[in-house]
């Protein structure tokens, strides 16, 4: 691990307690998952993203994993480079609506990030399913 990836222990913790332990992409709590949640650099170290807490989520493993190092993505549909969700700049509703334990994207932004993330992925679904059978998800706060 280099020395720009060191993440002091305070800003583990603070941000952990921003998104109220959950992860700022799939709401799953890191309590409910079998590994630890991570912080994710929005803008990646490679594109110059620092280590600040304004350029951190907490992340599950499965969403940190899937968004990688990409902030955007390309909408073949309208073969337009579309952002993806940022939780320091965006509110997670204003983009997202959750159908049972499925995560629609309601805009641009919110659809190409639930389909870069793999939001919906069937495996990813059972397992938010099993969660809302124990009163586990969706948040309540």
């Amino acid at each position: 691990m280099s020395a720009r990836a060191f993440i002091p222990i305070a800003i583990r913790q603070f941000v952990v307690v921003r998104a109220r332990g959950r992860c700022e992409y799939c709401l799953v709590h890191q309590d409910d998952r079998p590994e630890a949640h991570q912080l994710d650099h929005i803008i990646a170290l490679k594109h110059d993203g620092q280590t600040i807490p304004e350029n951190l989520a907490l992340a599950c493993a499965i969403c940190n994993n899937n968004k990688g190092s990409d902030f955007a993505t390309i909408d073949w549909a309208t073969e337009t480079i579309v952002p993806l969700f940022n939780p320091r700049r965006q509110q997670w509703s204003d983009h997202f609506r959750l159908e049972g334990v499925e995560i629609i994207g309601i805009t641009s932004t919110g659809l190409a990030t639930a389909k870069l993330l793999r939001l919906n992925e069937p495996d990813r679904l059972l397992f938010r399913q099993a969660l809302l059978a124990a009163g586990l998800y969706p948040p309540t706060n």
